[in-house]
């Protein structure tokens, strides 16, 4: 009359495990008898996803070095995590032979076996062994064929063949020293090649092309966009020079020897910006310029100078305007950059700038 669903099982003490879930029909009293049953998909699942550890950490010993240890797992029926000692990022030609490896030792269809060993014997037979993990004198060995031999407690396969196909997913730091992989098996690593092989079908079929020269083509479609988008920053940048007149000193105003020019160019992204002040700053011979843009609904902020002029810092300008559209930015006495997101306070954060620039121009005379 009552179901109560197990979702987690934790060690409490003295051998005793807690079972932990929710009643999802009924109710419970003490004294209730239940029949224990278990989801054998999510168990299978789950023992691939172990299994595959003990395969990918002797993986790890022979392609990174024996000093690679376990430093802690986590096994669902979904994926696997694996944290290991491992002192620097692991290579993608390393990811693909650890890979291979656990794949071969599937492939191999080694038998599983598990046996109860004094402690003593297993560590002198080679057993793995978590660091630090207290054992009792008797343990459990799980050996996969020659390939794998760890002291465990767990749920496995019969066969390594059981588990079908590995995949890696991603390798990551977590700690000083400490590196994790994620990776997936059986039926939700088939499930993940399908979807793979799906949207290379779908390139292939967009392109007209056959799936091995897509790598070709979208490479010279990456160059051939790269190139345009810097014609575009080009033209931009002409445009806006052109704004200013033949001659952009005429209306550049003159403090102490210093030109000052503030400009505000909208639709100019960032690199377009650089483009422009590096053609304007080509046109002085001492000067301080200041040029801000309403590009993609944010602001962006760029300023240099020109010749020696230690009154006005660049990167401090920067900084000043760009808190004013409720952004950051800086960088080097000569040249820096910045913005923010309130568009509508960039004609206020560009007076400010001029009015900065002037009274620092002043200062220095």
């Amino acid at each position: 009359d009552a179901v109560f669903e197990v979702t987690d099982t934790r060690y409490l003490a003295n051998k005793v495990i807690g079972h932990y879930g929710r009643v999802a029909m009924g109710t419970l009293k003490t004294g209730d008898e239940l029949k224990l049953s278990v989801n054998s998909d999510t168990r299978n699942d789950t023992a691939n996803n172990h299994s595959a550890t003990h395969l990918l950490h002797e993986a790890l010993r022979q392609v990174l070095g024996e000093h690679v240890q376990q430093k802690g797992s986590l096994v669902e029926a979904e994926r696997l995590r694996f944290d290991f000692s491992h002192f620097q990022a692991v290579s993608a030609e390393q990811m693909a032979e650890i890979e291979s490896l656990v794949n071969r030792a599937i492939r191999s269809n080694y038998d599983v076996s598990t046996r109860i060993m004094d402690l003593d014997e297993a560590r002198a037979a080679g057993a793995a062994a978590l660091f630090g993990e207290k054992y009792e004198e008797q343990v459990r060995v799980v050996q996969m064929g020659d390939f794998s031999l760890e002291l465990c407690g767990g749920t496995h396969v019969s066969r390594t063949g059981d588990i079908g196909l590995f995949k890696l997913l991603s390798e990551t730091g977590v700690a000083a020293g400490v590196r994790r992989i994620e990776a997936i098996t059986g039926s939700s690593a088939v499930a993940w090649v399908q979807s793979r092989l799906g949207i290379l079908d779908a390139l292939s079929e967009r392109f007209k092309l056959p799936a091995d020269s897509l790598e070709e083509r979208l490479a010279r479609l990456n160059r051939s966009n790269r190139d345009l988008e810097n014609q575009v920053r080009q033209l931009q940048a002409q445009l806006a020079a052109a704004g200013q007149g033949a001659d952009p000193s005429a209306s550049a105003p003159e403090i102490n020897g210093v030109r000052m020019m503030v400009s505000r160019q909208d639709g100019i992204d960032a690199k377009g910006m650089r483009t422009l002040i590096d053609q304007l700053r080509d046109k002085f011979e001492r000067a301080v310029l200041l040029i801000g843009s309403v590009t993609d609904g944010k602001v962006l902020f760029i300023a240099a100078t020109k010749g020696e002029i230690s009154s006005v810092h660049a990167g401090q300008l920067i900084r000043d305007i760009s808190a004013v559209v409720g952004g950051k930015g800086g960088g080097r006495p000569d040249l820096a950059q910045g913005g923010g997101v309130e568009v509508d306070a960039i004609d206020n954060a560009l007076e400010l700038g001029i009015k900065t620039i002037t009274a620092k121009l002043k200062e220095s005379g």
